[in-house]
């Protein structure tokens, strides 16, 4: 069998990952964008999606998406001039910016909520509220476990002493 149609017919962990981010994504912006906010991408999510409304520090922003510090400001240079968000002086440290949204970006914050709450409750209707909670509790545990993987130490494949 080929690698690709392998692929197809039994997907590893990241092509799972990859096809169920990609259709979260697919859904939350195009209806975002029906519902007035069509000049959103997927990567303006390692912002958006971490902003606190009373507003966040860039370098919070970048740790808590995993992403690079540089891409986090393109992202709010960005997010900035499409107006969601300004960056205002830290009242607890004049030296450091807060990344605050504007009321467009309140709009945004919102509506992303309850559209992935939609999402959610969806996916949990289909499959059962108990069957839906595990998925969740098993998915966290799996981003977990990989988020670690550089301090863990090597263990061996499942069903060879390990638990898993």
């Amino acid at each position: 069998m080929r690698r690709s149609e392998r692929k197809r017919s039994n997907p590893d962990l990241g092509v799972l990952a990859s096809r169920l981010l990609f259709a979260v994504q697919e859904e939350l912006f195009e209806t975002l964008a029906e519902q007035g906010h069509p000049g959103l991408r997927p990567q303006h999510g390692a912002v958006l999606a971490y902003l606190d409304a009373e507003g966040s520090r860039a370098t919070d922003l970048a740790r808590s998406s995993g992403q690079h510090k540089q891409v986090v400001g393109k992202l709010i240079d960005e997010l900035e001039a499409l107006g969601y968000l300004e960056r205002r002086p830290d009242p607890s440290d004049r030296r450091a910016k807060l990344i605050v949204p504007t009321a467009h970006g309140l709009d945004q914050m919102s509506r992303s909520d309850a559209i992935l709450a939609a999402i959610e409750h969806r996916h949990s209707h289909a499959l059962g509220a108990d069957v839906y909670a595990e998925f969740e509790r098993v998915l966290r545990e799996i981003t977990r476990r990989q988020r670690a993987w550089r301090a863990s130490p090597p263990s061996e494949p499942a069903g060879e002493g390990t638990d898993v």
